[in-house]
């Protein structure tokens, strides 16, 4: 291992000249004026993965192209075969005037480099492949093989990917899947991230009058559909945070002493995430813990809210309509086809018959969790402790990445997520960065992970 770790360190310098290269792709799936720089960025992996000794290829779908790797076949007796999942695709920079420096622009101030796509997820996935770099340049053995799985579409739903693992279920087998598409406390709290959460979305559209009406004219005569969204909406959750859906909690396990006791190992303090989110006070259910409230336990939230005239200065009337954009996330026990017609079957019951409600469905996805004390887990936590020099943490974490539930469905393979970002990165933010520190030692916690994965299981 350590002339691998070896070559790893004296490379730095070009590695991160490298990822500068894939960072300047603006590779943005949500903007269709982006598909030639979406293609574009997956040639030149290809290319790259072609480069380092991996056999690859693209693979078209009816979206944005799949990137395929894989280690050269040897022969001999069958070895361990692991997936390594990311995305090349990024979020819409925008607002623009908000960066420092121009998002496609990869820039690098002390031990950070910014850029859309730095932590999510080029950089992430980067490291996996220069690991792997290492091990062919050196002549070093690999002890399993390895593919990698890069999309183009993770930051859109995904829409093609489950369908190709499908048609290549055959060819896509494997011992377990590794994602670096989530975080870390802190560089000297590696983590395991063992659950996430699940998530649906919806909107709800309330209509009024047949179109916008003086509301001098007509104002009390007729209900506002703003306000009667805004009535609603309040209604959804009370003054601590709990979601008032008959049926929402049903079936959720409590959390486990164990569990307990790794959130109070996370080093970020109450008033730490207040200071980190620039809010002048928590807020959430009674009875968890900020991070227990954040990552374990089921939400409903407004994403956005839009009624009437939004220009400069005033315009009097009653609007004729009133939308909200909805999400829950979910955790291990909820379906989401369960918990929508859960959360549609009350909005319907309590809409004023005033106005006429519309709710429109938009993506859902279930929760995932795998044992954190499971052999893979366990061999992951020895690789991070390898590579960070510090006992690691397991965690829950509150996004979702929906994917990972079709890796267990179609291949039968749980998910290490093995997450190299930091809460201060800014993923789908302004000034997204990652931190150099992480990128180096994320290569050598991969280099570690294909030694401790491949050990014989006791």
């Amino acid at each position: 291992m350590q002339v691998v770790l070896n070559y790893l360190k004296r490379n730095q310098a070009r590695f991160v000249a490298e990822l500068c290269d894939y960072l300047r792709f603006p590779s943005v799936s949500a903007q269709p004026q982006h598909k030639k720089d979406l293609h574009a960025c997956a040639g030149w992996l290809v290319d790259h993965c072609r480069k380092i000794g991996l056999e690859a290829r693209l693979c078209p779908t009816a979206g944005h192209p799949i990137v395929v790797a894989k280690t050269p076949r040897s022969n001999g007796p069958r070895k361990p075969r692991f997936m390594v999942y990311g995305h090349y695709d990024v979020q819409p920079p925008e607002p623009l005037d908000l960066w420092k420096s121009p998002p496609f622009a990869p820039r690098i101030v002390g031990r950070s480099i910014y850029a859309r796509g730095s932590t999510d997820n080029k950089g992430q996935n980067f490291a996996h492949l220069k690991a792997v770099e290492a091990y062919f340049k050196t002549g070093t053995p690999l002890p399993c093989d390895l593919t990698f799985v890069i999309e183009g579409e993770e930051e859109v739903g995904s829409a093609n990917l489950a369908k190709f693992l499908k048609t290549r279920r055959a060819e896509l087998q494997c011992d377990a899947v590794v994602v670096s598409d989530t975080g870390m406390p802190s560089p000297k709290h590696p983590a395991l991230t063992y659950s996430l959460r699940g998530i649906i979305a919806f909107e709800i559209t309330v209509f009024g009058p047949s179109r916008d009406l003086h509301s001098g004219g007509f104002g009390g005569a007729v209900e506002n559909p703003a306000m009667a969204l805004a009535r609603l909406l309040a209604q959804l959750r009370d003054a601590s945070g709990r979601v008032t859906i008959p049926g929402f909690y049903n079936d959720i396990p409590p959390l486990s002493a164990y569990e307990r006791k790794q959130f109070a190992r996370l080093p970020i303090k109450d008033r730490d995430l207040q200071k980190l989110l620039g809010v002048k006070k928590l807020f959430g259910e009674r009875g968890f813990t900020p991070t227990e409230q954040r990552s374990a336990r089921p939400t409903f939230e407004i994403n956005g809210l839009t009624s009437g005239y939004q220009g400069q200065g005033s315009k009097t009337i009653v609007p004729a309509w009133a939308r909200a954009k909805i999400t829950c996330r979910l955790v291990p026990n909820q379906r989401p086809s369960e918990i929508r017609k859960l959360v549609c079957r009350h909005i319907e019951k309590i809409c004023p018959p005033t106005v006429r409600l519309k709710i429109e469905a938009g993506h859902g996805a279930e929760a995932y969790l795998m044992s954190p004390t499971s052999a893979s887990a366990r061999a992951a936590l020895r690789a991070l402790e390898a590579a960070f020099g510090c006992p690691p943490v397991v965690m829950r974490e509150g996004g979702s990445i929906p994917i990972v539930n079709d890796f267990k469905k179609i291949l039968g393979a749980d998910s290490l997520l093995l997450g190299l970002g930091l809460p201060d990165d800014n993923a789908h933010s302004p000034n997204e960065k990652f931190n150099l520190d992480c990128f180096a030692k994320g290569q050598a916690m991969s280099a570690h992970l294909w030694q401790e994965l491949s050990r014989p299981r006791v």
